[in-house]
C-alpha cells in the first residue's frame, strides 16, 4: 500500500503507507494540504477553526493509510449528508475517512453536497487504481503464506508418505530380488524371470503409492470418479503406450522368442538382447541395436532361427560325370563326421542334386547344433573340408557351369550365436 508522508518544505515524514505533500515552508502560513491514496495527490483540504490545514490532512490520510492496509476488499467511498448539523461525511465500510464542513464549501464556492460528491467520486478512482507493486508483493505475501500454513498442517501426512514410499521401494527392492533368486532355482528361462520380477515389482510399488495417497487423506472416491470421466480421453490418447505394455506382458508370458535367440521380425534380423514392457531390443548382425515396440512385434510375423536346437545346413559341389560316386559319397560322409558340431542324429548325407552337361551336382547335408557351436564356423568347416576330399580323390570339377557359385550369408553376432540358415554352392576345383 502507499505510504503515509507529511512534507515541510524539502523534508518528510512518514506516517503507514500514504504520504502527505506539503509545498509550503515550515513558516509560511499553509492554507491548502493534500489528501494522498498510495502517494499521489487527489484533492485539497483547507483548515478548520481550531485544525490546521496540513493536521486536517494528515488525520484524513492516516485513515486512507489504514484503508487500505488491510487484506479485505476496501469497498466503496459514500457519502452522508447532515443537513440539520449542515456537514456531510465520506465513510467507507461505516468507518469515517473525512467530514466536509460549509467553510470547505464555502472555500470551493459550491455547496457541500456537490463538494462531498465530487471528493467521493476522486478518491474511488484514485482507491481503484491499481499498484502493481502492492499488488504483486500482497499476492506473493498471501500464497507463501498460505503454502507455508498448508505445508504444517500436512507435514504429518507428508512425512507419513514419504516413509511409505521409502519402505515400498525398499521392498520393491527385496521382492524383485527374491524372485529372480526363486526363478533361477526353478531352472526358468530369463524371460520368465523378466516377466515375473517386473509384475511383482511394480505390484508392489502400485500398493505402495495406494497406501501412501491414503495416508495423505486422498479421497478414492472422488479419484475414481474423476477417473471414469476422463477415461475415454485418457485411453484415446495413450492407446498406443498401453497397447505396447499391454503386447509385452503377451509376449512375455507366451515367450515366442527368448533373450539370446536369432529372429526376424519384419526386415529386422539379429539377437534378441532385451524383452521390455514397452519394447524388444534386437541387436543385428552389423552391431546395430533396434528398438522395436511390442505392438509392432505382436502384430508381426516372427520366424525364430534358433527355436530348434538344431538346424540343416546343406553344401552343394560340382564333379566329374567319370567319378565313383558310392565311393566319395562314403568319403564325404566320413569327413563330415569327423567334424566337431555336425550332429550324428541325424547323421549327414550325401545326394545328387541335379545332372548337367558337364557335371553332378552333389549336395552334402548335415544338422548343427546351432546353440553349442557356430553354424556358420560348421558349414564353413564342412565346406572346407569336401573341398579337400574332392582334390584328394581328384573328382573335382574344373569348369563347373557358372550357376553354381557361392550364395551370400550374413554375418553373425559371435560365434555362439548363429543366425542364418543358408545353402552354400561352391564350384569343386
Amino acid at each position: 500500500m502507499g505510504g503515509l508522508s507529511l512534507q515541510y518544505g524539502s523534508g518528510a515524514i512518514q506516517y503507514g503507507n500514504a504520504a502527505i505533500a506539503q509545498t509550503t515552508a515550515p513558516s509560511e502560513e499553509v492554507f491548502f494540504a493534500d489528501v494522498v491514496v498510495r502517494g499521489q495527490p487527489v484533492f485539497q483540504v483547507g483548515g478548520l477553526p481550531d485544525t490546521s490545514a496540513s493536521d486536517r490532512a494528515g488525520q484524513i490520510n492516516r485513515r486512507i493509510a489504514a484503508l487500505l492496509s488491510q487484506d479485505i476488499d476496501t469497498g466503496r467511498v459514500t457519502v452522508n449528508v447532515d443537513s440539520d448539523r449542515n456537514l456531510a461525511t465520506l465513510q467507507v465500510n461505516e468507518r469515517l475517512i473525512m467530514t466536509v464542513t460549509a467553510q470547505d464549501a464555502l472555500d470551493f464556492n459550491t455547496d457541500i453536497a456537490t463538494l462531498a460528491q465530487r471528493w467521493a467520486a476522486l478518491l474511488n478512482q484514485a482507491m481503484d487504481r491499481t499498484n502493481l507493486a502492492a499488488a504483486v508483493t500482497y499476492r506473493i505475501r498471501r500464497t507463501t503464506q498460505e503454502l507455508a500454513r498448508s505445508t504444517i498442517d500436512n507435514l504429518p501426512a507428508l512425512l507419513g508418505a514419504l516413509v511409505i514410499l521409502v519402505l515400498t521401494w525398499l521392498l520393491a527392492a527385496a521382492v524383485r530380488h527374491a524372485v529372480l533368486v526363486w526363478a533361477k532355482k526353478t531352472e526358468g528361462d530369463r524371460t520368465t524371470e523378466e516377466l515375473i520380477s517386473r509384475l511383482c515389482y511394480g505390484g508392489v510399488w502400485t500398493l505402495g503409492a495406494v497406501v501412501a495417497l491414503g495416508v495423505m487423506g486422498l479421497n478414492f472416491a472422488a479419484l475414481l470418479g474423476t477417473l471414469g470421466l476422463t477415461s475415454v480421453a485418457i485411453g484415446f490418447s495413450l492407446r498406443d503406450v498401453l497397447s505396447n505394455y499391454i503386447s509385452g506382458v503377451i509376449l512375455l508370458a507366451t515367450r515366442p522368442f527368448c533373450i539370446g535367440d536369432q529372429v526376424v521380425i519384419n526386415s529386422y534380423e539379429g539377437t534378441v538382447t532385451q524383452i521390455q514392457l514397452r519394447a524388444t531390443t534386437v541387436q543385428t548382425y552389423d552391431g546395430r541395436l533396434v528398438f522395436i515396440p511390442n505392438q509392432e512385434v505382436f502384430q508381426s510375423s516372427i520366424t525364430n532361427n534358433t527355436a530348434s536346437p538344431i538346424r540343416l545346413s546343406s553344401v552343394t559341389v560340382g564333379i566329374d560325370h567319370n567319378a565313383d560316386l558310392p565311393d566319395l559319397f562314403h568319403r564325404i560322409q566320413q569327413q563330415m563326421r569327423q567334424i566337431e558340431g555336425v550332429e550324428q542324429d541325424p547323421e549327414p548325407i550325401v545326394l545328387v542334386r541335379e545332372l548337367t552337361p558337364t557335371t553332378v551336382n552333389l549336395e552334402a547335408q548335415f544338422w548343427v547344433n546351432s546353440r553349442k557351436q557356430s553354424f556358420l564356423q560348421v558349414t564353413s568347416q564342412v565346406l572346407a573340408a569336401i573341398k579337400l576330399t574332392l582334390q584328394a580323390a581328384q573328382f573335382a570339377e574344373t569348369n563347373a557351369p557358372e550357376d553354381m557359385a557361392i550364395e551370400p550369408i550374413p554375418n553373425e553376432p559371435s560365434p555362439n550365436a548363429p543366425a542364418f540358415d543358408g545353402e552354400i554352392n561352391i564350384d569343386a576345383g
